[in-house]
């Protein structure tokens, strides 16, 4: 692992890059972006527009405008092509749930220490109102994430041969949608909380697929897995709980595949030594705030899983990902 080279002004920078974040996840949250996709406002409109103080708004659009999302005209604002693309409610590439879910995570990560301090998550409950925001953002930020990914990820997948898929833990169903349409003959079945049903039919029937995709639902730490899968599908699933809960998830996952059939486990995985990638040591702490035992794995770590769930040929893919996440696959013995 290379180290870096850090200076006085890196590492100030580094302590106050929230205030960067804060001001982007303000103007996604007061749908700024989306005020501003079609040309130039004057900031005062814009502040009518979002319910708020013409003053505070101004700032917000000047630090905007300072960090290269907005574009100043005279005393007028527009986003730039690139905020208009990513960060309007108008765009079908929009990304402000993802951030949003970034946003519900910052008050817990402000109390890491204490985290730290105790071994025990911080994260308080919220209103049902907020609950709801939080699902829709955390649900429909993954489906953004996966949306970059996806299309990337699966024509790397060989299915060929392989009719019917399990997606644990599939949210809104986003690679099973993309897995779906890479092969003509495949059919799907996303298996998650009934609180996520809502979420990943629509986006399912967005993409025409409700025909092929289906959805039960299942709490899949306390319940058994439905039957009849030549293909299993974890995506970002077993960071969430514990090595015990791991364990028992996996033996569930290759009990519930025929013969042959192929286990794909999709994560932030660690180096053996845990010390790196970068994103996968931060994310770890970011269970850590949120789950009781949630954390990253290593690669050594999970091909011991899978091996001790049954898995044989256990493997990493070598499919190059961002921030640290990797791929591996193991097959169920024929026998």
């Amino acid at each position: 692992m290379e180290k870096k080279n850090w200076t006085i002004a890196g590492l100030l920078e580094l302590s106050g890059s929230y205030w960067s974040t804060c001001a982007l996840h303000a103007g996604v949250k007061l749908d700024v972006f989306t005020q501003l996709d079609n040309g130039p406002v004057p900031s005062e409109t814009v502040a009518a527009r979002v319910n708020c103080d013409r003053r505070g708004l101004s700032m917000l659009l000047h630090a905007l405008v300072a960090l290269g999302l907005l574009e100043k005209q005279g005393e007028a604002f527009a986003a730039t092509p690139f905020a208009a693309s990513y960060l309007s409610r108008n765009s079908h590439e929009y990304l402000g749930h993802i951030i949003m879910h970034h946003h519900h995570l910052m008050t817990s990560w402000a109390n890491l220490d204490q985290a730290v301090r105790t071994g025990k998550p911080v994260r308080e409950r919220v209103s049902h109102e907020d609950v709801e925001s939080s699902r829709e953002s955390f649900l429909m930020g993954m489906f953004n994430l996966a949306m970059q990914l996806a299309p990337r990820v699966v024509p790397q997948i060989d299915l060929s041969g392989h009719r019917r898929l399990l997606d644990i833990g599939g949210g809104p169903g986003t690679y099973a949608i993309h897995f779906c349409r890479q092969n003509p003959d495949l059919e799907a079945v996303i298996c998650d909380l009934p609180t996520t049903r809502s979420f990943a039919e629509k986006t399912v029937a967005h993409f025409d697929l409700s025909d092929r995709i289906g959805f039960i639902d299942v709490d899949f730490e306390k319940e058994e897995l439905p039957e009849g899968f030549d293909v299993a599908w974890l995506s970002h699933v077993l960071h969430g709980i514990g090595p015990d809960a791991c364990d028992t998830l996996l033996k569930k996952a290759v009990k519930v595949l025929e013969p042959g059939g192929l286990l794909l486990v999709q994560e932030f995985i660690l180096d053996d030594t845990r010390d790196a990638p970068l994103f996968p040591a931060l994310f770890s702490l970011n269970m850590l705030l949120g789950t009781p035992e949630g954390q990253s794995y290593s690669e050594g770590e999970i091909v011991a899983m899978l091996q001790k769930a049954g898995a044989t040929d256990v493997r990493r893919l070598q499919i190059p990902l961002p921030n640290g996440a990797g791929i591996i696959a193991g097959t169920k013995t024929r026998g």
